[in-house]
């Protein structure tokens, strides 16, 4: 089979523990690129949060929060908002138990909470900011993604409470929010069918519960060696450890890197 292009995860595939790119990632990345194959990231992510990755690895397209808003060569192509009043729901809910919400919008994300333990640990280890506070910012512009701050005890009310959104958890404070119906793998198809492309001719790297459809969508889904366990019946193939080599493994493995 011959593949056109390449999406990477982030937190766990692209960067390790450390939120670095591993030098042989980056090297592999630039291998593809010379090589005319297309490398667009696939997160969970709001752009705002990667923009320097992308810019240290001289990428320009991307499927972000979760599929809810894509960009291909710096133009926005796809986008699906979460609904106001669903919003309104989720917020209902939270003020209920003092959880924090941060509301990602196209151009950044505001948090319901000035401060907050789980909100500020959570992004302490993506080694992010935090936050500004703005607890009417779902009201000013659309939003595509939610960032739930919970722990597991509380999870499930808000799952049995608010059927139009899907929750994907990623840490033991936080949560991902998005419309139901949502995946990376929706924006993906939007991005190929922007760009005439099949799904057979892609490849993704994940390693978490939210690559699931991603892996299955696309014509080589390969999970991380640092993959949740229950992301591997969904891969094609098992690569290695982000940190051992993990993307350019799996990329010698299907031809497209020497």
């Amino acid at each position: 089979m011959e593949y056109q292009i390449v999406f990477l995860d982030i937190d766990g595939t692209l960067v390790n523990e450390e939120k670095i790119i591993p030098p042989d990632t980056l090297e592999a990345i630039q291998e593809l690129q010379r090589n005319k194959i297309e490398v667009v990231l696939a997160t969970g992510r709001a752009h705002y949060y990667f923009d320097e990755l992308a810019q240290q690895c001289g990428i320009h397209s991307y499927v972000s929060c979760n599929g809810a808003y894509v960009v291909y060569q710096g133009k926005t192509i796809y986008d699906r908002p979460i609904p106001t009043k669903t919003l309104d729901q989720l917020q209902q809910i939270a003020a209920q138990h003092d959880h924090p919400i941060v509301f990602q919008g196209s151009t950044a994300g505001f948090s319901t909470h000035k401060r907050h333990p789980y909100l500020d640990w959570t992004f302490q280890q993506l080694k992010l900011d935090s936050p500004d506070h703005n607890a009417d910012f779902a009201h000013s512009e659309n939003i595509y993604q939610a960032l739930l701050f919970t722990p597991d005890a509380h999870e499930q009310q808000y799952k049995e409470e608010i059927s139009a959104l899907s929750f994907i958890r990623w840490h033991e404070y936080c949560m991902d929010v998005f419309a139901k119906g949502g995946s990376k793998a929706l924006g993906i198809e939007a991005l190929l069918s922007h760009i005439g492309l099949a799904p057979s001719k892609a490849v993704a790297f994940g390693d978490g519960l939210n690559d699931k459809e991603m892996l299955s969508y696309v014509g080589m889904g390969i999970a991380m060696g640092n993959a949740h366990e229950a992301l591997l019946p969904y891969a094609n193939y098992v690569t290695r450890h982000v940190d051992d080599g993990g993307i350019s493994h799996g990329l010698r493995h299907i031809g497209l890197m020497k």
